[in-house]
């Protein structure tokens, strides 16, 4: 199989994290993995040093008239039997790219994209069955419609007894779509020996950062900025704390469980769909604090019962969102997209 994914987005992002773990397992496996990104110096560099060197476009905007046949001339070197876009700039530029091409064109969503940018894909894949009902909501055809999962690094590393037993961390952009001024009100709620650790850039950060300090909690949250070392920051921390208002997956959650920290998460779609409540993780209601507060401090007085929710999520990672587990659903989706184009080669 080859397999050239198309990346316009971010610098940071979730969808852009799982472009860089995707693109690179294929390789590992022995997948013909073409990378094609936005200029992006940090992604390019990590990806180079793993052994895929991308090629970076500039993927502008009405006036990129460059990028197109760039593009074009990118895969038709490369030949690939399945092209995959990824999000709505990429799948603009792979449309004009594709045109009258003899591979597959297909588009990853992991949220309620606007599905014009797709209207020349063979195939769709949505990160979670609730995405995959919307898309077919809007009109999409459910025969050119698949369910393909996300994965995380496995992260386990420090069992849960040993992570500092009053410090949360939350991670994300800072936007009010994570809601996190929720998360920093739950805060005040909580004794002072409860510490929150926020990882994460973006426009909200001055305001929460003022929100902190009138609630009286400054001392007790610290803001670190974007960081690469997850795997680090969940072997520290006792808990993870999601409290997104608007959440299509959040790959986040499946870090949580990854790492075997329970995960509390207010009850967007993602994590509705990904957790079991009171088995793999605690739900609740979202942009309420007084909740928030009280399932935290629920699981700070029963450690054996946020161990089990702890063990319950690695469990459900193992077998559902793990590496292999993924990458399997991913062959199955590609193999799939090519077959029903392989009149054209």
């Amino acid at each position: 199989m080859k397999v050239a994914h198309v990346m316009a987005g971010a610098a940071q992002g979730g969808a852009e994290a799982f472009f860089e773990r995707l693109t690179l397992a294929q390789h590992r496996a022995g997948m013909e993995v073409l990378a094609v990104m936005r200029r992006e110096p940090a992604r390019a560099q990590r990806l180079a040093e793993s052994g895929l060197a991308p090629v970076e476009l500039g993927f502008g905007g009405p006036f990129d008239l460059l990028t197109g046949r760039r593009l074009r001339a990118t895969l038709d070197a490369f030949r690939p039997e399945v092209v995959v876009a990824w999000m709505n700039r990429a799948a603009k530029f792979c449309r004009g790219a594709s045109h009258r091409a003899p591979w597959a064109l297909t588009g990853r969503l992991g949220g309620q994209y606007d599905l014009r940018y797709y209207a020349g894909c063979d195939l769709l894949a949505g990160n979670t069955q609730g995405l995959c009902d919307w898309i077919a909501g809007q009109g999409w055809p459910r025969t050119r419609l698949r369910h393909v999962p996300n994965f995380a690094a496995d992260l386990y590393a420090t069992p849960l007894e040993m992570a500092a037993p009053k410090r949360l961390l939350a991670m994300g952009r800072l936007h009010p779509n994570k809601d996190f001024s929720t998360l920093l009100r739950a805060m005040a709620r909580l004794p002072d020996d409860v510490h929150l650790s926020l990882a994460g850039e973006g426009p909200e950060r001055a305001m929460l950062e003022g929100l902190a300090r009138d609630l009286g909690i400054a001392e007790r949250v610290a803001f670190l900025g974007w960081r690469q070392d997850v795997g680090a920051l969940l072997a520290t921390h006792a808990m993870l704390i999601v409290p997104s208002r608007i959440e299509p997956l959040g790959n986040v959650v499946l870090e949580g469980f990854s790492a075997a920290r329970p995960v509390i998460a207010a009850a967007a779609d993602g994590p509705r769909e990904t957790i079991v409540q009171d088995n793999t993780g605690l739900l609740v209601p979202i942009g309420d604090d007084a909740a928030l507060a009280s399932a935290i401090a629920g699981l700070l007085h029963d450690p054996a019962r946020a161990q089990a929710i702890a063990l319950a999520g690695r469990a459900a990672f193992e077998a559902q969102h793990a590496e292999a587990p993924v990458l399997a659903a991913w062959a199955r989706f590609l193999n799939e997209a090519a077959f029903l184009t392989k009149g054209r080669r």
